[in-house]
This record gives C-alpha cells, sequence and structure tokens, in this order.
C-alpha cells in the first residue's frame, strides 16, 4: 500500500509493536485492590463503547499478558495499534477502542501492602 515509491523499512511488517506505558499517577494513592476494581469496572463495560466482544476479550487478554504474549495476541485478533502503549486501537473495521493506562499498568503511587 502507499505510493508506487514508497518503500518499507527492513523489518517493518506493517504492525507497530507494543511497549509497556509510560509511568502515571493516579489522582491519589490507591490500593491494588482499588486498582483490580477500577480495572474489572472498565471491563464489564468496555463492550457497551462499541466495537466486537472478541477484540475486546483480546485487548484485555494483551493487557493482563507479558508483551511478547501480548504482541502475539494483537497481531493474531488482527488489531491495528495506534499508540503502542495500546491506549489506541481500531479492529480491521475501523471500530476505535480506547483504553485507560490503569488497565496496562500500575500507578507509581500505587499502595503497596507489605
Amino acid at each position: 500500500m502507499g505510493c508506487t515509491g514508497s518503500k518499507r523499512a527492513k523489518g517493518d511488517d506493517g504492525q507497530k509493536k507494543i511497549r509497556k506505558p509510560k509511568p502515571w499517577k493516579h489522582s491519589e494513592p490507591i490500593t491494588r485492590e482499588q486498582l483490580m476494581q477500577m480495572r474489572d469496572e472498565f471491563w464489564d463495560t468496555a463492550p457497551h463503547y462499541g466495537g466486537q466482544k472478541e477484540i475486546w476479550d483480546a485487548l484485555r487478554a494483551a493487557a493482563e499478558a507479558d508483551l511478547t504474549l501480548a504482541q502475539a495476541i494483537i497481531d493474531s485478533a488482527g488489531v491495528i495499534v495506534q499508540s503502542d502503549d495500546l491506549t489506541i486501537c481500531y479492529d480491521e473495521r475501523g471500530a476505535k477502542y480506547e483504553l485507560p493506562k490503569y488497565v496496562l499498568s500500575e500507578p507509581a503511587n500505587l499502595i503497596r501492602d507489605d
């Protein structure tokens, strides 16, 4: 795709490689339990934002996996990654999927249970 004179970079397969989100802070320190509750609430309601349930399921699996497995999940589901931290993605039909950072990583101000 593209112009007849355009070339792909060596090793460029058209898929953006994913990475962990940049460090972030919640508006106030939260516990792991509160973070897990926020994540559960998001994933329970995510299909109501539009898009396909199968893509939401793949995004959840990728968000909960290590980077190598997450990349494989994203690639096999046909997810088009706009932001390499998975905060903005599209499916092959053009539906947009936005993920909050709290489902992708822990905040810097997470209260640790020691």
